[in-house]
């Protein structure tokens, strides 16, 4: 595996980890990760090994945050800052090649469906996304969601503190180009890896089937 590239941004360096093939690419999938952990997660790794496979360009962005070395992520505005020059470097460096999703894990997630319209993004992947804090219902973000403006997936641990599956199915009522999978396991989706990658496979196939 090659070194990441670190990319600048207003918050300092973030860094891209790139798989799969570099030309001939069915399509772009950029992940980003949570904000308790890093691209290392169980479920962003069995996505991007599945994917990468199947001759996607996967590029899973480290934060700044992480990379010098934080353990508290910073708030949501500083995070798509950051995200969204990552992409803006990468679109110009030509490593954007369509159809291009934008994903990531839990904040991740939140990241890409909050920037999803501006980055003219194809398709939203959001694994474990965080509804609401757990035992908070009231405290939605589901706006986060419907508002992607894009085919959108969601694959959401049935027992996930944070939003189970149905919640999730309800907060998306009327939203024709979304879709919810339910894999096993918690909020980490550490339990079954191998369902979360088929399931985001699956999807990914769809979606180039459109």
């Amino acid at each position: 595996m090659s070194s990441p590239a670190l990319v600048s941004t207003p918050l300092g360096p973030a860094a891209v980890h790139a798989d799969g093939p570099v030309d001939g690419a069915r399509g772009t999938l950029v992940l980003g990760h949570g904000a308790g952990g890093g691209v290392g997660s169980t479920d962003l790794v069995a996505v991007t090994g599945s994917a990468a496979a199947a001759d996607w360009r996967v590029l899973r962005v480290e934060q700044p945050w992480r990379v010098a070395g934080g353990r508290i992520a910073p708030a949501p505005p500083r995070l798509d800052l950051a995200w969204t020059a990552v992409l803006d470097a990468l679109r110009t460096g030509g490593a954007l090649a369509r159809p291009l999703v934008l994903g990531g894990r839990s904040a991740g997630a939140r990241v890409a469906c909050r920037t999803a319209t501006a980055q003219g993004a194809d398709g939203v992947l959001a694994l474990a996304f965080p509804l609401h804090p757990p035992g908070r219902p009231e405290r939605s973000r589901a706006a986060e969601l419907t508002g992607a403006g894009a085919p959108l997936a969601v694959v959401q641990g049935g027992t996930d503190a944070f939003g189970r599956p149905a919640e999730v199915v309800a907060a998306l009522d009327g939203l024709a180009a979304a879709s919810v999978l339910a894999v096993p396991g918690d909020h980490s989706l550490k339990k079954a890896p191998d369902a979360v990658a088929a399931a985001a496979l699956a999807w990914l196939e769809d979606l180039l089937s459109r």
